[in-house]
């Protein structure tokens, strides 16, 4: 889309206030480390390109599009046409040429999506149209546009499909074992581009109070006159940090089943995303190119992966993260925290005199009433 033909045209829409564009960018600029090494593989994965094109043929696609051609609404300067301005705009900001169909379809649960192999579908719910504001909209389909970018509709589609293939051979001896293998790296990749596309829509809305409130408003409906978005944060510090062991061991039981993270979770993530050094680089030009795509090392993007998932463990508060940190740098009394039980994973180990550190659940002055 140039520059000519959004100026043109009185009757056109223009953002209510200015915004920076990022011409060229690559969508390497705000993938999750774990999923930008996903796809750098996949890319440069030798004869991808066949399977992709034999797959296509296999896959219900032009079914799919039917569907939402007859029995929804086409987002266009006709229908939605506040929608159309914002999936424009989406697109020239992160500098995507081709403008995705989007679509809107009656479902009282909030939701969005972006599927397709051929070409890409937007799809959002009138649940989500009617709970947010025009800010935070415009972050939800700058999140969309950037699975679009970073191609996460053609993978998903396929991986789904090969998903779904699969389970029809789990009568295979382990066949359940393995089928669940691959279905729980699946979804920890779906988790990791749902923050890669969060972090797209915040360079289109450019609004990191809309694109936390709208997710605010996902988990509590639409009653932000009851709602802090400060309060709801603190939730995800809460979550966390709390519990002990046990919770730990629940919070993963929790999350395995989702293809998406928790709503606190996301909102925690992407305001520490806001607030890095990365976003700040992205937001004064110095971001990676699509021209060099292929230029991007595998390798390279394994160890950035692993490297996040370190901090990750390392800054932690998670009860079984800050063992795991403990124990991979040599230190922590595993022995005496297994004595105690599942309350020793709650705090640091004795110090070197011996004594609890006070506050510690060994300290009985820290917990009345504890046995």
């Amino acid at each position: 889309m140039s520059e000519a033909e959004r100026e043109q045209g009185g009757s056109e829409r223009v953002p209510s206030r200015q915004r920076r564009r990022f011409p060229g960018i690559s969508s390497r600029a705000y993938e999750h480390p774990a999923d930008r090494s996903a796809l750098v593989a996949l890319r440069r994965l030798s004869g991808f390109d066949t399977v992709f094109k034999t797959l296509s043929g296999l896959l219900p696609e032009r079914s799919l599009r039917l569907l939402f051609l007859s029995d929804s609404v086409r987002v266009s300067d006709r229908q939605f046409a506040h929608l159309h301005d914002m999936l424009r705009d989406a697109c020239y900001i992160l500098d995507l040429e081709k403008v995705p169909p989007m679509y809107v379809t009656q479902n009282p649960q909030p939701n969005a999506m972006c599927i397709g192999l051929d070409e890409p579908i937007i799809v959002v719910t009138t649940g989500l149209v009617e709970l947010l504001d025009e800010e935070e909209m415009r972050a939800v389909v700058g999140h969309e546009v950037g699975h679009a970018l970073s191609g996460h509709a053609v993978y998903r589609t396929i991986l789904l499909f090969l998903t779904t293939l699969a389970v029809k051979v789990a009568w295979i001896p382990l066949g359940n074992l393995a089928i669940m293998a691959l279905v729980t790296a699946l979804r920890e990749w779906f988790r990791k581009s749902e923050l890669s596309a969060d972090r797209a829509g915040l360079l289109v809305g450019q609004d990191p109070r809309a694109s936390m409130r709208g997710l605010m408003k996902i988990a509590g409906g639409n009653h932000l006159h009851e709602m802090n978005v400060d309060a709801f944060l603190e939730q995800a510090e809460e979550y966390d940090a709390g519990g002990d062991l046990r919770d730990s061991v629940l919070k993963i039981l929790n999350v395995l089943p989702r293809s998406h993270p928790f709503t606190t979770v996301r909102a925690a993530e992407l305001k520490r995303w806001a607030e890095s050094r990365d976003y700040q680089r992205i937001m004064d030009g110095h971001y990676p190119r699509r021209e060099d795509d292929k230029e991007a090392r595998v390798r390279e993007s394994f160890r950035e992966s692993a490297s996040s998932y370190a901090s990750d463990v390392k800054t932690s508060k998670d009860p079984l993260m800050k063992l795991v940190s403990d124990l991979a740098g040599g230190a922590g009394d595993l022995g005496g925290r297994v004595r105690r039980g599942f309350n020793g994973f709650t705090s640091a180990p004795p110090s070197k005199d011996g004594k609890t550190t006070p506050g510690t659940p060994d300290d009985p002055e820290a917990t009345p009433g504890r046995p």
